[in-house]
């Protein structure tokens, strides 16, 4: 692809930033790097993708909402986490993060870890005991 073909297709899915397509070529006919705002592909696919994570979030929001899971299980689908992962960034055993994704053992965490889990996820600890009405 040339450098005057790179693909500016801007659907806002990267908020008006630019990413690199590597491999284009300039008028010399050497590859460099030329930004794109992306292309229609590409960011129908970008937006099918964030519609799938959305829907795993508001299903986890509503799970933690009926008292089926806690908290720490809607803040680990938003920062597209699984236990295995989040369970990495705490050094814990998966097992127990799984412990924790249920409403009795998230409860009985202490300040310690639930300071670590907000760290981990960003958030506050109070933000992390509660999910958006």
């Amino acid at each position: 692809m040339k450098k005057e073909e790179v693909p500016q297709d801007d659907a806002n899915m990267l908020e008006g930033k630019f990413k690199v397509v590597k491999y284009a070529l300039n008028e010399n006919g050497e590859f460099e790097k030329v930004p794109s705002v992306g292309w229609e592909p590409e960011n129908v696919a970008l937006s099918q993708a964030w519609d799938v994570i959305h829907e795993r979030v508001e299903a986890a929001r509503q799970q933690v909402l009926k008292g089926d899971l806690s908290p720490l299980a809607y803040h680990m689908e938003k920062n597209m986490m699984d236990a295995a992962l989040l369970a990495q960034h705490m050094d814990l055993p998966a097992r127990k993060v799984k412990r924790h994704l249920e409403p009795a053992g998230f409860a009985e965490l202490d300040q310690a870890l639930l300071g670590r889990y907000a760290e981990v996820l960003l958030v506050s600890v109070d933000e992390l005991k509660q999910v958006p009405r």
